[in-house]
């Protein structure tokens, strides 16, 4: 590893939006009362779809959406920037949940659907976020970790994707595309977006300016009740409340429906042209890899390196992380893996950053609305949450609306999965499957395994991971 030649900037959620911060839009802080056709909880992608397609669908809606800190604070602003047909959680788990394959198989096509509609959406309204269409690479770096990318693919064209979606790519076909001298080969999926996450939340809520949707920052929602949003500085009267929180949703939606899983993520320095040449990553294809400590990357487009891992990926309690300071163990941990992929490229690491994502007990998201009250919600994306926020949030109206479509049947709209355990039960659980993972990753590559260790398949199933 090439050491860093500085401490990278650390934290202020991000490099997205730090990137951005000379152009961050600023709304108000809400107080007094108010009346409105749709509250909507949280100023992330989920939140933000859901008020676009509410005055989609019917103009004249009143709808204000209320953000604790400032839009994308959570992991809409400091994700990887991928725009995935990777669906929220285990394809195996909703056909068993009701429907059958042929349920889960419509589940996997509406998100593979859902790619394109957003780069449709976003062409329409005139947002540039950076967005381009490359699809993605999976990398293995070791014989069992290409056997699980040959599992895995059968599984994909199980629930339906297609020999053109997704294939496999033997080691010269890899490296033809990115230059990962231990590769073993991989796979490629058709149907994923690079894109700039900020410039996405940013984008958005511009359109739904002009909309006419109102939008409050500051605004932190204590409570939801009886069709009344509770707010420090005012109480705000709804017909219908999403609660689109995620990772944040503990507060509203109870400690154990999900928790807060940690991610972290680095960007270099943009790299010179001969450092690309060497590297072979001439086009806007994402890529991750197949260790059970994964990671995800992109190449921006102002020719930079992100990348993400996991790191500490849960905090006692249930605890965020606030402006997502990193560990200068786990900046030096994704820090390492970039340069094990690219051997003697000298990366600069500019900034390092965490955030936290939702996560079901079985890692499986749901869509629930319930008319009694009024209140619905979209969560649990467990790090699949940008097409995941698009398809949620369009669900969301319909449902709430009694729209009929072929979203409001899907196998995870009401889908519900156990509660978390108390603590320090979950603490030790998460960290132990974590710790699982890491072994066997060490343990395959030391020893040149061409199965997978029996400590993964252990965490994979304690998890509910396993298809």
């Amino acid at each position: 590893m090439n050491a860093l030649a500085a401490p990278p900037r650390n934290g202020e959620l991000g490099f997205w939006v730090a990137q951005l911060a000379d152009k961050r839009p600023s709304f108000p802080r809400f107080t007094g009362q108010d009346s409105v056709d749709v509250a909507i909880v949280g100023g992330g992608y989920t939140g933000l779809w859901a008020a676009y397609f509410a005055k989609k669908l019917e103009p004249s809606l009143s709808v204000a959406v209320f953000e604790a800190e400032q839009l994308g604070y959570g992991a809409s602003g400091r994700n990887g920037g991928w725009l995935s047909a990777m669906p929220p959680g285990n394809r195996a788990t909703f056909a068993r949940a009701g429907g059958g394959l042929e349920a889960s198989r419509a589940l996997q096509q509406e998100f593979v659907a859902g790619v394109d509609a957003v780069l449709d959406i976003l062409q329409a309204e005139g947002i540039d976020a950076d967005q381009h269409k490359g699809g993605a690479l999976v990398a293995a770096h070791t014989q069992a970790g290409l056997g699980r990318l040959v599992t895995r693919r059968d599984a994909d064209l199980k629930y339906g994707l297609t020999d053109d979606e997704v294939h496999m790519l033997d080691r010269d076909e890899f490296r033809s595309r990115i230059n990962i001298s231990t590769v073993h080969g991989g796979l490629f999926y058709k149907h994923c977006a690079r894109f700039h996450p900020a410039k996405l939340v940013y984008g958005l809520a511009e359109t739904l300016t002009s909309m006419g949707v109102r939008i409050y920052e500051g605004s932190r929602v204590d409570s939801v009740a009886d069709k009344t949003l509770t707010l420090a500085n005012g109480r705000v009267t709804a017909a219908r409340t999403f609660i689109c929180t995620e990772g944040y949703s503990g507060r509203l939606l109870g400690s154990r429906s999900l928790i807060p899983v940690n991610s972290s993520m680095i960007v270099t320095k943009p790299l010179p042209e001969e450092a690309w040449q060497q590297i072979g990553w001439d086009g806007p294809q994402c890529l991750n890899d197949s260790a059970h400590t994964f990671i995800y990357a992109q190449r921006t487009s102002d020719g930079r390196i992100a990348m993400g891992g996991r790191g500490v990926p849960y905090r006692f309690g249930s605890g965020t992380g606030g402006d997502g300071a990193t560990a200068r163990s786990t900046v030096d941990l994704i820090s390492q893996k970039l340069s094990s992929f690219f051997p003697g490229i000298p990366f600069e690491v500019e900034h390092a950053w965490s955030g936290v994502l939702g996560v079901t007990r079985d890692w499986n998201g749901g869509v629930h609305w319930d008319p009694a009250s009024g209140i619905g919600s979209s969560t649990g994306y467990a790090g699949h949450g940008v097409t995941s926020a698009y398809v949620g949030g369009r669900t969301l109206v319909e449902l709430a609306f009694e729209k009929e479509t072929e979203r409001t049947t899907l196998p995870w709209v009401g889908y519900q999965a156990r509660k978390w355990e108390p603590e320090p039960i979950r603490w030790l659980g998460v960290h132990a499957m974590y710790r699982l993972f890491g072994i066997a990753d060490q343990w395959e590559e030391r020893r040149g395994s061409s199965k997978t260790s029996l400590l993964a398949r252990f965490g994979s199933r304690l998890a509910g991971l396993h298809e």
